[in-house]
């Protein structure tokens, strides 16, 4: 059967999008060259869920929703064949995390549709089908949830003062903050006044058992505990699990205190569902990090994964697994040099399969439980969200995006063959616009090491023009530029624009093996600097259409870092630079970020213990070389980075005479995730590009 589509346009109207009807195919005009727009404008894919029975899959639908300027999410269920693409809900308000009870008949997910966000359910006639119904109606707004499998309960999170003995007292506290005429001044004891982009208001993320045939308080598992599960800013449901009996709960959490900010020591507790006694940790001889517990398909046995180093962030994780009964652990991956992600058993329990960066991709790979040998299942591209369906012999489902495609849905083989695309969701939206193609190379970087990179040729190549080059710089450090369609640093936006586009996985990048990310700690503008310029040499002289004279720099976070680094110790290579989100003064970014793990680490200690390495690679030291005209790009609401360390660089560029711009984002983290902000972004960042890259030097 022909794979349905969804049609190109959503209708907003009254706050409602109505959904065209599905499969429309009409013609396109020829292709146009990818833009910000475009970008923007892709369906995104994600969270899917097949039936226990098989069939069908359920998956969130991202739109944007350019007039309400913000994103919409909405349900879609499609056949495992690619037939019956259907939108569940309208899109009316934002529905996520779509849930099957373990009987295949109930489909839970939430929404917001009530005021407040709250669980709410399918029933499976058809599959699932007819109006859903509210289950929850709490005073306050869950966060995440998990369906027991015996099908009792639910285990939803819900932000509470710890010291409330019920969800009303939360919530009447929170009400008499609110209300008019009352003081607005906080006080605080410790630190985490502020993490991510939000100020603390002192309440606490905690699991609760609520009861699914009615009757009965919600208990909370956690109660008491001075942590959040899951924890902030970006945890979820894969911080906890529920056993196969529905009899107990084992969740990560954090429970430092006051020395929460400095520490990555999150434990594995497990409670029972009722909420009698206190939770037992399990992983308390492991100082470092524990988290992602998932239950075998018996109940016996857990698989965690589990870092070893206090302190680290990007530790490797290794997969753990732990016998419930006696409490013996063995680490199943001790011997792999890759750090698992998303993890899930086979129905015998004899497998777990896992993603992991690798070489430039996010691959998908099958551990065998008894002897921890790994294979490699899928490596192209970038996997996302893998299950199985249909048994131990059925096929694998997965996320798949690349460098010229969003993400779709595709099947395959245990072993990765068969490989079948069944949604394509963006069809349309991809036959309308024309993209560069991406070449991935490699040359011998800093300490004679292999690096790794991808060149994008701009859209139009013509092997005979020459072209400037836009250099983008990643952030992490502990990150990469692979092969991922990226919805913030997409090189098609460049492609588009007419750039050539350089990516560099320099020293302290993932995917590479411990060893690689683990060089950057104490060498943050050197080893990483000379993989940059040893990188760009390499590109350029493998690529002569590449206009070595015509080349920007631009990076986020740390990649802002380094492009502050390279205006004082690479000053004469560039014709500018764009530094969004990044670090100017490494003294005060210590004092002022609220992560201090992270510093700690990477710089040996506090800064009182240690000044010369955080000076050693401090860009603020270097101003009176900086002579690159410079577009600094700041989020007011960055606490990671906060907002003084943009102003300071445009400061240091003013005073110093160097052409600059300052494009500050009030309402925006430390990413640009409103739809007009980052068309705006892109706009404001090209002309930059295409000021000082194409214009004459009397425009310039």
């Amino acid at each position: 059967m022909r794979t349905l589509i969804l049609a190109v346009s959503w209708l907003v109207c009254a706050g409602v999008v109505a959904l065209p009807a599905l499969g429309a195919n009409t013609a396109s005009p020829a292709p146009h060259p990818f833009t910000a727009r475009d970008l923007h404008s892709m369906h995104r894919l994600s969270d899917p869920q097949p039936s226990p029975k098989g069939d069908p899959v359920v998956f969130v639908l991202r739109t944007t929703d350019f007039a309400a300027n913000k994103g919409r999410t909405h349900l879609v269920r499609v056949a495992l064949d690619g037939s019956g693409l259907t939108p569940l809900t309208d899109g009316s308000s934002s529905e996520s995390d779509p849930r099957w009870s373990a009987d295949g008949k109930s489909l839970y997910f939430l929404s917001a549709r009530s005021g407040s966000s709250q669980v709410w359910r399918f029933a499976a006639n058809p599959i699932p089908g007819g109006e859903p119904v509210q289950v929850t109606n709490l005073p306050l707004d869950v966060g995440s949830y998990r369906v027991a499998p015996d099908g009792r309960h639910l285990v939803v999170s819900l932000e509470v003062f710890v010291d409330c003995p019920n969800l009303a007292c939360t919530k009447e506290r929170l009400d008499r903050r609110a209300a008019k005429g009352q003081p607005s001044g906080q006080l605080y004891d410790q630190l985490f006044v502020r993490h991510w982009d939000t100020w603390s208001n002192g309440t606490r993320s905690h699991l609760f058992a609520v009861p699914l045939g009615g009757g009965g308080e919600p208990v909370d598992l956690t109660r008491g505990l001075d942590a959040d599960v899951p924890s902030k800013p970006s945890g979820g449901i894969e911080e906890y699990d529920i056993s196969p009996d529905g009899r107990s709960v084992i969740f990560s959490a954090r429970a430092a205190g006051r020395e929460e900010p400095w520490s990555t020591n999150f434990d594995l507790y497990q409670v029972p569902m009722d909420g009698s006694g206190t939770p037992k940790n399990l992983t308390a001889a492991n100082p470092a990090w524990d988290t992602q517990p998932i239950f075998s398909p018996d109940g016996k046995t857990l698989a965690y994964l589990a870092m070893s180093r206090p302190g680290f962030e990007a530790d490797r994780f290794r997969i753990v697994l732990l016998s419930l009964a006696d409490g013996r652990s063995r680490v199943l991956t001790e011997d792999w040099d890759r750090s698992p992600g998303e993890l899930f058993f086979s129905p015998d329990g004899r497998t777990l399969y896992c993603t992991a960066m690798d070489v430039g991709h996010v691959a998908l790979f099958a551990v065998d439980v008894a002897t921890g040998k790994v294979r490699t299942v899928v490596r192209q591209g970038s996997v996302h969200g893998p299950a199985l369906v249909g048994g131990t012999n059925g096929r694998l489902l997965f996320g798949l995006d690349d460098l010229r495609h969003p993400t779709d849905l595709y099947t395959a083989r245990l072993d990765g063959s068969d490989l079948k695309k069944i949604t394509d969701v963006n069809r349309a939206e991809i036959a309308a616009v024309s993209m560069g193609e991406p070449q991935p190379f490699q040359f011998t970087g800093a300490k004679g090491d292999t690096v790794h990179g991808f060149v994008v040729k701009p859209v139009g190549f013509d092997p005979a023009q020459r072209y400037p080059v836009a250099f983008l710089i990643h952030g992490g450090p502990q990150g990469s530029f692979h092969d991922e369609f990226h919805y913030r640093w997409n090189p098609q936006v460049y492609a588009g624009a007419g750039y050539a586009v350089v990516q560099i996985d320099f020293h302290g990048s993932t995917g590479y093996g411990q060893a690689f990310t683990d060089a950057i700690r104490g060498h943050w503008g050197d080893w990483p600097l000379e993989d940059l310029q040893k990188g760009l040499a390499a590109a350029l002289a493998a690529n002569p259409w590449m206009d070595g004279d015509k080349v920007g720099a631009l990076g986020a976070s740390y990649g802002g870092f380094m492009t502050n680094w390279i205006a004082g110790n690479w000053p004469d290579r560039f014709r500018c630079l764009v530094t969004h989100d990044g670090i100017f003064d490494q003294r005060m970014m210590y004092y002022s970020t609220e992560e201090l793990w992270f510093p700690e680490w990477e710089m040996g200690g506090p800064y009182w213990t240690n000044p010369e390495s955080y000076e050693r690679f401090n860009p603020a030291r270097f101003v009176e070389r900086w002579k690159t005209p410079m577009l600094v790009v700041q989020g007011g609401l960055d606490f990671r980075i906060p907002m003084t360390q943009g102003i300071a660089a445009f400061t240091a560029l003013q005073r110093r005479g160097i052409p600059s711009r300052f494009l500050y984002f009030p309402d925006e983290n430390h990413f640009v995730l409103k739809p007009a902000n980052a068309l705006l972004w892109h706009e404001t960042v090209l002309g930059w590009l295409d000021r000082w890259l194409k214009a004459a030097p009397a425009a310039q």
